[in-house]
């Protein structure tokens, strides 16, 4: 059985203000909630900007669907959904343009990945040659410490696919920092 869902009275009251077309209201919930919709939209995207822009696109569009929020939910899990759609759009625009480029940005001599931050360098790399998704279950869970359940609500799946993209999703970044072994 699961626990109800709590929605606090500020989050209630601000949300009934935005419904209502009260700029304050909107104002607050943004207040609210903007740190983790950022944390969402950065563990799907792989720049600081790209994530603002997600983070922006999923308030507008929240903004404009606030007639069909469901006021039983809480409206940040709702938000969360959102920005994570928006930053999964983000990420498949932005990846047909780069596509050629990262044969590019492969590392070819070997070095101490210890030197100069490669070891960071490399992690990011093989983050970024992850699809949106399975880059977004790893930070999300590994990261930043949102359970299954949570991941699955913030991109729409179950959280049993969301552990079943984490297990694999591992396994791609082991194979392709397996180089770095021994």
């Amino acid at each position: 059985m699961t626990a109800p869902i709590r929605i606090s009275d500020e989050e209630r009251e601000l949300v009934s203000l935005a419904r209502k077309g009260d700029e304050r209201g909107f104002a607050g919930l943004v207040r609210l909630h903007q740190r983790r919709a950022y944390i969402v939209a950065r563990s799907i995207v792989m720049t600081h900007e790209d994530a603002e822009d997600a983070v922006q696109e999923g308030f507008l569009r929240a903004y404009q669907a606030l007639d069909r929020f469901d006021p039983g939910q809480t409206f940040g899990a709702w938000l969360n959904r959102i920005v994570a759609n928006a930053a999964l759009d983000l990420a498949r625009r932005k990846k047909v343009r780069t596509a050629e480029e990262l044969s590019e940005s492969m590392p070819a001599v070997f070095r101490d990945p210890a030197e100069g931050g490669e070891l960071k360098e490399r992690l990011e790399s093989a983050l970024a040659q992850l699809p949106a998704r399975a880059r977004a279950v790893i930070v999300l869970h590994d990261v930043e410490g949102f359970t299954h359940a949570e991941i699955g609500e913030m991109l729409g799946i179950p959280g049993g696919t969301a552990r079943s993209d984490l297990h694999h999703a591992r396994q791609k970044l082991r194979g392709l920092l397996e180089n770095l072994r021994g």
